[in-house]
This record gives C-alpha cells, structure tokens and sequence, in this order.
C-alpha cells in the first residue's frame, strides 16, 4: 500500500521544527522574561513535533501495512496537537497575554 500521508507529516513537522527551534533560539538571545510561557509551550511543541517526525518516517519505512498504518495515525496525532500548540502561541502573542 502506497504511503503518501505520512511523508507529508514528516516534511511539515520537520519544517515547523526548524522553527519552533528559531523562536526559541531567539527568546533565549533576547533574555525576555514575559515571555517565559511561549518559550516553554514552543519546547513542548518541539518535542510533539519530533514524535511526530519520528512515528511518520517509522512508518515510512515498515513494511507492515498494519504497523504502517498505526504509526502514520500515531504521528498524525502528535501533529494536530502540535498544531493547536502553535494556534496557543500565535494567540498568546498576537492578544498579548504574557504579560
């Protein structure tokens, strides 16, 4: 059986990785203390992103269809929830709710 949802899943989470990792990169250079609830949400984020990146190229890779398709449902629910995440943060930031 063809993979196609799950290659998707891992090109995009290792994206948003990238920059969930910039943003904390830049909160910790720039030593802003109000935004000490970004930076953890932004952390979580990044290791739900790396779970899902983990179970989408597992299952890429089995040869199992069943296997196949539990791992891609895995790694498709670590990425809703990092999704959400990211919508948290975009609001915390754009509503100004960290300070």
């Amino acid at each position: 059986m063809a993979n196609y949802t799950s290659q998707h899943i891992l090109n995009t989470s290792a994206n948003l990785l990238g920059f969930c990792l910039f943003v904390i990169t830049s909160l910790r250079i720039t030593n802003q203390i109000e935004t000490h609830i970004i930076d953890e949400l932004t952390s979580v984020i990044a290791v739900l992103l790396t779970c899902s990146c983990i179970f989408s190229f597992i299952s890429i890779r089995t040869q199992n269809e069943i296997k196949e398709k539990r791992f891609e449902t895995i790694a498709d629910y670590f990425f809703m929830v990092s999704l959400i995440g990211i919508l948290i943060i975009i609001l915390l930031i754009t509503l100004n709710l960290t300070k």
